[in-house]
Order: C-alpha cells, then sequence, then structure tokens
C-alpha cells in the first residue's frame, strides 16, 4: 500500500518546474533573418537585393544563396533592422521569417 502513495506525491513535484517554464521570458532583442521562399517572377529582384545585404558577395553568389533557401541571411540583427529586411524582402515576393 505505501508504494501507491509515493508516485501521487511526485506528481506534484513534476508540476513546479513546468509553472517556472511559463514565466515571461525577457524580450528577445536580436533577431535572426531567415529567407524561407519567395515568388519565381521576383526572383531577379530579391537576388539583386540579397547581393547588397551580404557584404563582398558578387552576382553569382547572391543567386546560389536565393537558390538555395531557406537560409538565414543576417544574424544578430537589433528587432528595428529585422523588421526593415523583413518588410523590404516581402515586398519583393519573399517568405521571412525573423528567429
Amino acid at each position: 500500500m505505501p508504494v501507491a502513495a509515493a508516485p501521487a506525491a511526485a506528481a506534484p513535484a513534476a508540476a513546479a518546474p513546468a509553472a517556472a517554464v511559463e514565466e515571461k521570458a525577457p524580450e528577445q532583442t536580436e533577431f535572426k533573418v531567415k529567407l524561407e521562399k519567395f515568388d519565381a517572377a521576383a526572383k531577379a529582384k530579391i537576388i539583386r537585393e540579397v547581393k547588397n545585404l551580404i557584404p563582398g558577395a558578387n552576382l553569382v553568389e547572391a543567386k546560389k544563396f536565393v537558390e538555395s533557401v531557406p537560409k538565414v541571411l543576417k544574424e544578430n540583427v537589433p528587432k528595428e533592422e529585422a523588421e526593415k529586411l523583413k518588410k523590404l524582402l516581402e515586398d519583393l515576393g519573399a517568405t521571412v521569417v525573423l528567429e
């Protein structure tokens, strides 16, 4: 009989860590800008924009980058800049995710 009481006592202890996880996490300030997919008709525009966004990239490297999506375009980007990049690329026909 005492053996059956032990699992019941362990259940409340397991619930306590779950409550700690639900506490509000600090707001994320830096993001990864990830290019998920793009509209085929807008591919050339997106390649040109990616070329401008990646330092030292030439047109061939930008084309390979765009064709290998989903791929992270930029990392550790401040929230405002990440949202600006997302809007710019989405206006061109790309699907962008901030992580």
